[in-house]
């Protein structure tokens, strides 16, 4: 099963790579005039304020359960996360679009091209290490499942954020240095202007995709399906239980809801049936120290007939 990257480190490094690169970029932007420098100089900006959010928004997480949200605050770090896709999608995407249409249609020629060339080695390197220390992380969280699937069905949305600012971050850059190198080897200035169109596009396609990620944990989504099974797993390997005939899991941000019905063994009284079900959550929290909530109801179900839980929005 595997274990969860550490989100945290992931995000400072993402955020020490691109404070650097957004002002190496800023300096370029403004003795080249290129519009797909000045495009890669937002979106770095962009990128440190969202890794900012993300930050407050795992601090926010932590914050303990109260009566109006008694089950934590685990999900605030979903709406941050979401938030960041947005600023993704509008600051980062949509302005490199504009400035690049803009361009297209007023190019001007670049100034002191070996600037943009120069910082966006520079980038290339620092965002190279940012994206490596992001998938030590995830290798850490995907286990046996390919970057795809594991984007797919992550529950740590934060990492997701950070894996798709990273990607997008190294490919627009790529996207710049070609633009600049094509605009300078051809001496047409139309060449920036694409590459930034280039950059708006893929900013906007993976802050999409980051969104629906996160969209569905911020709904309310089970725990990952490995550790949902293993979970299931340990509960039928008690024995005071007979079958499990329902497991229901939440996701709420790094921790984990867990509501149980099972068939329990015969028992002579309650009190004996009660420590049973003590003995068996203790256990759980234990092997799984995310769980932070349990719930445990002992039914009985009908051995002729296979278990069906009854859809609520279908009873009276």
């Amino acid at each position: 099963m595997a274990a969860n990257g550490d989100s945290n480190r992931a995000i400072l490094f993402a955020l020490g790579a691109n404070f650097a690169i957004a002002a190496a970029k800023g300096v370029a932007a403004f003795f080249t005039g290129s519009s797909a420098m000045l495009a890669e100089t937002v979106h770095s900006l962009a990128d440190c304020g969202n890794q900012l959010l993300l930050l407050l928004g795992m601090k926010q997480a932590k914050r303990p359960a109260s009566p109006d949200y008694p089950l934590g605050y685990g999900k605030a770090i979903y709406f941050w996360s979401f938030l960041v896709a947005l600023m993704l999608f509008s600051v980062g995407g949509m302005f490199s679009l504009y400035e690049g249409i803009h361009k297209l249609h007023q190019p001007e020629p670049l100034k002191q091209w070996w600037w943009a060339v120069g910082v966006l080695v520079f980038g290339l390197v620092a965002e190279g290490m940012s994206m490596r220390a992001c998938l030590q992380e995830v290798d850490k969280a995907r286990g046996d499942r390919s970057l795809w699937q594991w984007f797919r069905q992550s529950r740590q949305a934060e990492l997701v954020v950070i894996f798709g600012e990273d990607l997008a971050a190294l490919f627009g850059l790529a996207f710049a240095l070609v633009a600049v190198v094509a605009s300078v080897v051809t001496g047409n200035p139309v060449w920036d202007a694409i590459g930034t169109i280039a950059i708006g596009v893929l900013l906007v396609v993976v802050a999409v995709f980051v969104a629906i990620e996160v969209k569905a944990l911020l709904v309310g989504q089970s725990v990952d399906r490995e550790v949902q099974a293993a979970i299931r797993a340990y509960l039928e390997s008690q024995p005071p239980v007979r079958k499990v005939l329902s497991l229901i899991t939440l996701q709420l941000g790094n921790e984990m809801m867990v509501s149980v019905q099972a068939e329990m063994q015969d028992r002579s009284s309650s009190r004996e049936l009660i420590e049973d079900i003590n003995r068996i959550e203790i256990g759980m929290k234990e092997r799984f120290p995310n769980v932070r909530w349990s719930f445990f109801e002992p039914d009985f179900s009908d051995a002729d007939q296979d278990y069906a839980p009854v859809d609520p929005r279908f009873t009276g």
